[in-house]
């Protein structure tokens, strides 16, 4: 049974098709990669299969299930998110954001928590290297640092599927690395993880698959060797590998 699926998605934006005949499968234990140019539709992807936008045609699922038939509690318990833009609105305790992540089990402000939720909260910022921000006020906290406190409250989740838009945005080298390292351990116990990219590196470093998207439609996939081979980066990129790394083409 796969953590979350799109099958034949369709989405239109403003009149304007920006996913077409999109299909995807995220397995248990597996980091799919979720790969293209500004503007192909990796943002969309995800919040399409999270059900954050309306499929014109094509189905979602979390599970086994059709997201249409789930509730935001029970959509909270197979799947967690990290968007893309993260803000926080109101002027709350690091802890308290991340204790949002226990939304689906009867979320509440840190000190209300159960032991066994609180102990969730904790073990998520010590992972994120967030647990000196705890009692700091979001609004307080630096970019990378607020950007660590939104992965912490992904993590605390818990859910079988995790999909992360952008989860190294903001980050200094070491924590894009232990962000990074995160998500692969996160799959390697169990967890289906998407993550939406712009690093090819990164890429083919930590995933088991890749998703390059174009223009709102699939362009390859499968693992990183294959499907990040010279004629996808020329034509879906714009660019090749040079002595340096990527470069123009």
């Amino acid at each position: 049974m796969s953590a979350a699926s799109l099958q034949d998605a369709r989405v239109r934006l403003a009149g304007r098709l920006v996913l077409d005949q999109v299909s995807l499968c995220l397995e248990p234990g597996e980091l799919v990669a979720l790969l293209g140019p500004n503007g192909s539709g990796k943002s969309t992807t995800i919040k399409a299969a999270l059900g954050l936008l309306p499929l014109e045609a094509g189905e979602a699922r979390l599970g086994d299930v059709p997201l249409r038939a789930l509730g935001p509690r029970e959509r909270g318990r197979r799947a967690s998110y990290l968007p893309q833009t993260r803000r926080a609105v109101w002027s709350i305790e690091a802890r308290d954001l991340v204790a949002l992540g226990r939304f689906a089990y009867g979320s509440a402000p840190y000190e209300r928590l159960s032991p066994a939720d609180r102990a969730a909260v904790d073990e998520a910022l010590e992972r994120c290297d967030a647990a000196d921000l705890a009692r700091r006020g979001v609004d307080t906290l630096s970019g990378g640092e607020q950007a660590r406190v939104h992965l912490a409250r992904a993590l605390a989740a818990g859910a079988p599927a995790l999909l992360a838009d952008e989860p190294a945005a903001a980050l200094d080298p070491r924590h894009q690395y232990e962000a990074m390292a995160l998500l692969r351990a996160e799959a390697d116990s169990g967890r289906g993880v998407l993550v939406a990219l712009h690093d090819l590196h990164a890429a083919r470093r930590w995933a088991d698959r890749v998703v390059v998207l174009d223009a709102g439609r699939i362009a390859a996939q499968g693992a990183p060797g294959e499907a990040l081979d010279a004629g996808v980066l020329a034509q879906v990129f714009g660019v090749r590998e040079g002595e340096g790394g990527f470069v123009p083409d």
